[in-house]
């Protein structure tokens, strides 16, 4: 993966704005409505594209397809795989719980959303035969990306872990967790090598090791949902055993909602588990004023020799656009809990469009704080640099 040699680089979670269009058809679809599969296609092309050239236009370095063509960052296997069907019935986080109010209006604001808490469930063997949507999903992403004639420094594409397909699309067939996380780790490692071969680093996205604290997890003590974060980072290593290092990047976090989140687990417990797994990058949320000072803990639990960080140090659940000198001071606060500055690239907290129909954020909101994540990064390189 780049590293921030000369310059802090700037990069992001993942999940962009879908157009209303595109939007709108994948929602059908996911709803189990019929959609023309040709116009679904061309919106889904002309999305790529535009987000790639506003990431370009913004000044991001490391940038992705945007999760145009996913109906939700979590719950696209269901489509790409066999073995899902039915419906989940995940429970509410304990601090949305606690709040009848907000939880209503999260509600409302999901009303034209994908499905969230009621995603598909595994319901027989699952199984990757066909990788012909992943692979079809690559080559857009690099037609688009190679339209531009100054692409990005680094290409990179997202995919769902193992262990947040695990405890989004719950388990109705295996009868064990654990049975039922190995069975995605075997089965989406052809995802992810795919990704690989392709020519792109892999991000993993992650919540699951430390959002279903509060969520999946939530009757159990702290030591055994630790137990379940190393069984989910094994899952990981299990799945990306034939991938260099340096070519995956991990994404933790705690759920990308605007709520309390009163509920969440500390970081510094799960670093250590975390650090096992067989990656060469770290994504956080440190952006949120609920997980800020999440950056103590790498002075006690410094980051792994050659491992690179990316903090987020833009929030995406807000329409309040960061200053740059907020985004500097929060990039250079990194570099000194790190020890080097090559070692960090700035980020986002979270994706900005997680779900089709779920965004907080407005899309011109949202190239606007890319923005100024670049000018918080130049700032942040002239002190870091001279």
């Amino acid at each position: 993966m780049q590293r921030s040699e000369h310059r802090i680089l700037t990069t992001h979670t993942g999940s962009l704005p879908r157009p209303p269009a595109l939007r709108d058809l994948l929602v059908r679809q996911d709803r189990g409505e019929a959609v023309d599969a040709a116009a679904l296609a061309r919106e889904a092309e002309a999305a790529v594209a535009h987000v790639v050239r506003k990431q370009l236009e913004a000044g991001i370095d490391v940038g992705n397809d945007g999760e145009q063509p996913r109906v939700g960052f979590s719950t696209y296997p269901a489509k790409r795989m066999r073995g899902f069907g039915g419906e989940s019935k995940r429970r509410l986080s304990r601090d949305i719980a606690e709040h009848p109010d907000y939880a209503a209006r999260l509600t409302r604001q999901r009303g034209g959303a994908a499905r969230i808490n009621d995603a598909p469930q595994a319901v027989a063997e699952v199984a990757y035969t066909d990788l012909g949507e992943a692979a079809a999903e690559c080559a857009l992403f690099q037609r688009c990306a190679g339209a531009e004639r100054d692409g990005f420094a680094e290409a990179f594409m997202t995919a769902a872990s193992p262990g947040v397909i695990a405890t989004i699309m719950l388990d109705a067939y295996y009868g064990s967790h654990e049975r039922y996380v190995r069975a995605l780790a075997r089965e989406m490692r052809k995802e992810y090598e795919l990704i690989v071969a392709r020519g792109f680093v892999l991000q993993l996205d992650c919540p699951d090791l430390a959002m279903e604290r509060a969520r999946f997890f939530q009757d159990e003590p702290l030591d055994r949902f630790l137990d379940a974060v190393a069984l989910h980072v094994d899952a990981i290593n299990e799945a990306v055993a034939a991938l260099p290092p340096d070519r995956v990047r991990l994404h933790l976090c705690w759920g990308n909602y605007d709520g309390p989140h009163t509920h969440d687990v500390p970081l510094e417990p799960l670093l250590p588990i975390v650090y096992r797994a067989r990656v060469g990058a770290l994504s956080l949320p440190l952006a949120s004023p609920r997980h800020q000072h999440e950056l103590q803990a790498f002075r006690r639990h410094p980051l792994p020799d050659g491992w690179l960080f990316v903090p987020g140090v833009i929030d995406s659940t807000t329409n309040v656009v960061e200053h740059p000198e907020v985004v500097a001071d929060r990039i250079t606060a990194a570099v000194a809990a790190v020890g080097d500055r090559t070692r960090v690239l700035a980020g986002v907290d979270c994706g900005f469009g997680t779900f089709a129909g779920s965004q907080l954020v407005e899309e011109s909101v949202v190239w606007t704080k890319l923005r100024t994540l670049r000018e918080g990064a130049d700032l942040a390189t002239k002190r870091l640099w001279g």
